[in-house]
């Protein structure tokens, strides 16, 4: 490395400390980014999940609630009948 011609790229001090010079060229971290990206999308996939329960909660007391309505109107049509015919 001694006989390298190498530096540094300059820096641009005037962009990095004064950022509404530098509104035009936007800088994202993409490690940063990927992570912001990957818990959003975490979140996304629990609120969905969470949702696809709920509704599965829904349609499964929906069910039990049409069953027991059903057994009710059923014993109340039997003992209808069967009053009628001890007349």
């Amino acid at each position: 490395m001694a006989g390298s011609d190498e530096t540094f790229p300059a820096a641009d001090v005037i962009g990095e400390l004064n950022t509404a010079h530098n509104k035009n060229s936007f800088q994202v971290d993409s490690a940063s980014s990927d992570i912001a990206t990957s818990i959003e999308t975490k979140e996304r996939d629990e609120v969905q999940k969470e949702r696809e329960r709920k509704e599965k909660m829904q349609s499964l007391k929906r069910g039990i609630i049409v069953s027991a309505v059903l057994v009710a109107v059923g014993g109340a049509a039997f003992a209808i009948f069967r009053k009628l015919r001890e007349k």
